[in-house]
């Protein structure tokens, strides 16, 4: 089953923060469909949409690699499937 998910990423900067997280989703067998990315000052944003392929790697278990990386990292790192993220902000 292939869920579309938004993973949004929101820190310090600092190296190897997309390498990190672009390599955990590799891993899990999830594609990246599109990717935003910008620093301000210090400050690293990131917004992904992203394709889980969930027979490869559940949903709530890329959240638990994705922590890894966020405490490894020292940023935020949140995942939310799409539709959600779609109806939370649905005006």
């Amino acid at each position: 089953m292939l869920t579309k998910a938004v993973l949004s990423v929101l820190g310090r900067d600092r190296k190897g923060i997309v390498a990190t997280i672009a390599t955990t989703l590799y891993q899990a067998g999830s594609n990246i469909d599109d990717i935003r990315q910008t620093i301000l000052g210090e400050m690293f944003s990131m917004t992904m949409l992203v394709t889980i392929d969930e027979d490869e790697c559940t949903f709530f278990d890329l959240q638990e690699r994705l922590a890894k990386d966020s405490e490894e990292l020292g940023v935020q790192i949140v995942l939310q499937r799409q539709d959600i993220f779609d109806f939370m902000y649905k005006v």
